[in-house]
């Protein structure tokens, strides 16, 4: 009967420890090496985006262990009394302290979708209208350009003459093509000069601007071609949340009481 009651207390206790050992990877040199190391270098991974499998979940337990003895080596030598080790870590505090609090911001300040649609809205507002499918071919005289004109009206091709003549590094070799942009893209001179010209139509007398005269040409307009907001809206979502946290830290520095 005694030795019933012995085994069932053994038994008991072996039960009782099964929970704390199951929250320890090893044992290293009579120290035990909580798993929740090895958690949190796989919260890590994960939000890199790297799956944990079970050999990756096998590859952090050893790295954890190896760290442990590495740690337990260094204490036995005494580094972790030094001056500069003690600088490292505060270092190290202040870095993590300083990441839990913009971490903790940013999840009571969330940017809403209301914040989303509003910067859209001033997206569209700033680039929508019209865009123009422009050429031009630039030159430093305003003579040059006036010839360039006559010649295009006794039936020069355009895009010839442009990759000969223009001194437009860019879109000289091109033809002068610039792609489609809406007007706001260039300097006034050159958009107040391209927006009344009609599809096919080009500028009878040379446009002076700060890189010289140009002959302008538009192949064609159309309507602005913008994203939808849901196409966008993560790259939004992430230049407010940044823009946000960066007034939380100049607001906090503006704020701060320094001698």
């Amino acid at each position: 009967m005694k030795k019933q009651i012995v085994a069932a207390l053994a038994a008991a206790l072996l039960c009782a420890a099964l929970p704390a050992a199951a929250q320890n990877v090893a044992i290293v040199n009579g120290k035990p090496v909580p798993k929740a190391r090895v958690d949190a270098l796989a919260s890590q991974l994960a939000k890199s985006g790297r799956p944990i499998t079970p050999d990756v979940a096998e590859q952090l337990k050893e790295e954890v262990i190896a760290r442990e003895v590495f740690m337990q080596e260094a204490q036995k030598r005494g580094l972790d009394g030094s001056d500069d080790f003690r600088t490292q870590m505060e270092l190290a505090r202040q870095t993590l302290l300083i990441r839990e609090l913009f971490a903790d911001y940013q999840k009571k300040n969330p940017v809403t979708d209301a914040d989303i649609k509003a910067e859209y809205d001033k997206f569209v507002a700033a680039n929508g209208g019209k865009e123009y499918k422009a050429r031009h071919i630039l030159v430093e005289k305003e003579d040059e350009a006036k010839t360039i004109i006559a010649s295009l009206k006794k039936g020069g091709k355009f895009e010839d003459i442009a990759k000969k003549q223009s001194k437009d590094p860019g879109s000289g070799a091109n033809g002068g093509d610039l792609d489609w942009a809406n007007a706001a893209s260039y300097v006034p001179e050159f958009s107040q000069a391209m927006i009344k010209l009609n599809k096919g139509q080009t500028t009878d007398a040379p446009v002076k601007s700060q890189f010289g005269w140009h002959v302008i040409r538009v192949d064609d307009v159309r309507e602005a071609q913008l994203p939808k907001m849901d196409e966008v809206k993560p790259q939004i979502a992430q230049a407010l949340q940044q823009q946000k946290l960066a007034k939380f830290q100049q607001d906090l520095r503006t704020g701060a009481k320094v001698e």
